[in-house]
């Protein structure tokens, strides 16, 4: 099984502190965001990942290099300036992420969720399973709801940012910018996605603020 961790996006709210650095590589408690990733991953045997990247691209692939310093072998998928949304970028890197069914992570999100979770899943006839987390305080309104197995309309849960695919949900998709609502929209129509409870602690990391409240929180556990 692969995985694919998202870290294309520009970070708008976090600037200044992304004008130089790639929010993904921002750190707490002296660790960047998605260094956390990778090693939950390399964790749970899952050692072949890919990586997208837009803005700073360069500084990402200079940081993590090919990841063998972290045990796990890392593939490339760079983007046009602005990047490709999260439809269009994992699209554009299906052709690294192979025949078999991939976890997608956003690298800009921290949780202590047990990723090992994340090769039990049975997608069945599903395209894939997100993971729903209680809405946070800055996203009362939610994304999702659950409805039995699936996911479904509704306002209950917000997207983690963590799910599993099959790569046959992106195969006749352009090769483009695209957002996944859509076809998240779509799916849902035809009850093509699973959804489960992610019950961890779970944070977007995405102002300031948010990123310093969680390095506080890290550095006192």
């Amino acid at each position: 099984m692969k995985a694919m961790i998202l870290a294309a996006g520009r970070g708008e709210r976090m600037r200044p502190l992304t004008d130089t650095t790639p929010k993904p590589l921002l750190k707490v408690n002296d660790q960047a965001l998605i260094e956390y990733h990778i090693k939950k991953l390399k964790a749970i045997g899952i050692t072949e990942l890919v990586v997208n990247h837009a803005w700073l691209g360069g500084v990402i692939e200079k940081t993590l290099g090919d990841g063998s310093s972290y045990g796990v072998h890392i593939l490339y998928s760079p983007e046009i300036a602005g990047g490709l949304e999260t439809a269009g970028g994992i699209r554009h890197a299906l052709h690294l992420l192979g025949t078999e069914p991939f976890i997608v992570v956003n690298g800009d999100v921290y949780t202590d969720f047990d990723y090992s979770q994340l090769l039990n899943i049975d997608l069945g006839d599903a395209l894939g399973c997100l993971f729903l987390t209680d809405n946070p305080d800055f996203h009362p309104e939610g994304d999702f709801g659950i409805d039995g197995d699936y996911l479904c309309n509704g306002k209950d849960y917000t997207f983690s940012g963590i799910s599993v695919y099959r790569p046959e949900a992106f195969r006749d998709m352009p090769d483009e910018r695209a957002k996944l609502k859509p076809y998240f929209d779509s799916w849902i129509r035809g009850k093509q996605l699973l959804a489960r409870k992610l019950n961890a602690f779970w944070c977007d990391v995405g102002t300031p603020e948010r990123l310093a409240d969680l390095d506080k929180k890290l550095r006192n556990i």
